[in-house]
Formats: C-alpha cells, structure tokens, sequence
C-alpha cells in the first residue's frame, strides 16, 4: 500500500518538474525572454483582435490565422460547444509533451499566458506578442480532441517582408 502511494504521487511530482523544465527552456532558450512562439503580449498594447469560436465537431473556427511579427494579438476564444475546449500556442513538440501529460491527468488544470482553457458557453482570451516570423501552431489539448484534429496554424509574416515590387521598383524621394 505504502510503495502504490509513493508511485501515485511521485508521478506527478516527476511530471511537474519535467514541465516546469520544458517551459523554461521554451521560455528562454534565445537569452532574451522569448520562446521560438513569441511572447506574453500586454493588453495595452494590442493592435488587433482574432475571434475564433471552439466547437465540439474537434474544430476552430478559424484554423488558419495570418499575424505580422511585431504584432500583439488579443485572441478570443469562445466556446460555442457543450465541453470544455482550449486554445493552446505552442510549437508542434511543445503541443505534443503538452498532449501527452493531458492523456496521463485528464482533470489537470492549468493557466499559462500561452493558453485559455473555456468552460461551454463560455468565452477567454489570450493576448500575444509575435516577436519571430514563420509559423506557431494552436491546439485544443483536452484528451481526444488534439487527435481528432482540433488543431490550426498562425502564420507570421516577416516585418521586414518587402512590399510588393512597384513601378517604381526601389526608387526613393
């Protein structure tokens, strides 16, 4: 009885830490505070807002979503189904690790500025700053709706994309 305890709780004691590592490496990997996905971004300081509704069909309203680097994002996410749905911006591997520990502890809950996990009917938000051109994937990670494909992709254009060539060609005044 004694050694099964030990194992019920040493498994999430273990599952923690290895998140709690996995997110700082995600979080500072570049030496400057920014994961490969961006950053928390501040309300303040948003220059658009994306709607996308979460529905139990396992999908986003919006899978694909175009952003600029530099922009900061208020996401929100209204659950238009009957159970709870989530938002989730990571890379693919992140989304993945992230999965996996939802599968092992389905009731987990957790609150991270990269995420908002919505009762039905209900609606949250996510505010972030893209700071990196390329892509960053989303997911609804609750247990079974990753796997159904509740899944979209956000791609950043580059701030420093050139306009598209003109008459005029790069003539400057």
């Amino acid at each position: 009885m004694l050694l099964r305890r030990i194992r019920n709780t040493s498994m999430p004691v273990a599952l923690l830490a290895a998140s709690a590592i996995a997110l700082a490496a995600g979080t500072h990997g570049d030496g400057h505070g920014a994961s490969a996905i961006g950053e928390p971004g501040q309300a303040a300081r948003v220059t658009r807002t994306i709607e996308v509704d979460m529905t139990d069909d396992m999908r986003f309203s919006a899978p694909a979503i175009a952003v600029k680097q530099g922009e900061t994002v208020r996401f929100v996410a209204r659950n238009a189904g009957q159970v709870r749905h989530e938002m989730v911006l990571g890379t693919p591997q992140e989304l993945k690790e992230h999965y996996a520990m939802m599968l092992k502890m389905p009731g987990m809950v957790h609150a991270d500025a990269n995420m908002v996990s919505v009762a039905p009917g209900k609606t949250g938000e996510v505010v972030w700053h893209f700071t990196r051109s390329g892509t960053v994937d989303f997911a609804c990670l609750q247990p079974g709706h990753y796997d159904a494909g509740m899944k979209g992709l956000i791609t950043v254009a580059s701030a420093a994309a050139p306009a598209r060539a003109s008459a005029q060609g790069n003539h400057k005044h």
